[in-house]
């Protein structure tokens, strides 16, 4: 399941990050990743431990906890803290699937990697280029989202991004264990609790959205690895 999580960071937040990225040092994004990765990745990400990643890294988790359609469709247990990418110049990082196992940086820790996180940073008409193609059994969907808004994807999609040729695309990267493993599960989950909301507007609190509401928990019970 694809997701479209949109104004996860405000304006105003947006341009604090910015502010901060634009005036923090870049390196060579290859630096993060694998043989196979190198070979296709051509972008700059802030340093994993540079205290300038850190601190937007938490406020980009300060502000998905925030976020109710993110945690529903989620049901996050463990994040790999947000990376900083930009890509400028004709970079790009080619066709790739993301390592299945990542690192904590800073922990003896690792987590399976569920699901893909890209919140982007910069408008679509800042620069040209610069989608992030998704593969999938129903074929590519090219994704270029308006600042603040992120996209959520399962992390065994195949993906690229492809070349920037006029201005910087810059985004917040990062993946997540989610509490149920199984995507095709999480995705029943998700579409049941978004009806339940829908029909508790509508209707408010009945017997029929109390019972629902007990079955989502119950799978939920049932699916999740904590």
């Amino acid at each position: 399941m694809m997701l479209h999580v949109p104004e996860v960071l405000s304006a105003p937040q947006v341009q604090q990050l910015r502010r901060a990225l634009d005036a923090t040092e870049w390196v060579d994004g290859r630096e993060t990743v694998g043989d196979q990765g190198a070979k296709v990745k051509r972008n700059r990400q802030l340093p994993e431990q540079s205290p300038v990643s850190q601190e937007l890294g938490r406020l980009v988790l300060a502000a998905l906890a925030r976020h109710p359609l993110f945690f529903s469709a989620a049901l996050p247990l463990h994040y790999v803290p947000p990376l900083f990418n930009r890509y400028e110049g004709g970079e790009h990082y080619g066709l790739h699937i993301d390592g299945s196992v990542r690192r904590v940086p800073g922990t003896g820790a690792q987590l399976r990697t569920d699901l893909s996180c890209t919140l982007f940073l910069c408008e679509p008409e800042e620069y040209e280029g610069g989608e992030l193609e998704v593969v999938d059994t129903y074929g590519v969907h090219e994704v270029k989202l308006p600042a603040g808004d992120l996209i959520l994807y399962p992390s065994t999609s195949l993906h690229r991004v492809t070349p920037v040729m006029r201005g910087a695309r810059v985004c917040s990267f990062f993946w997540l264990q989610s509490m149920v493993r199984d995507n095709h599960q999480r995705g029943m989950l998700f579409e049941l609790d978004q009806s339940i909301q829908k029909l508790r507007a509508r209707l408010g609190e009945t017997d029929e959205t109390v019972a629902l509401t007990g079955h989502y928990h119950n799978l939920l019970r049932l699916w999740s690895e904590i």
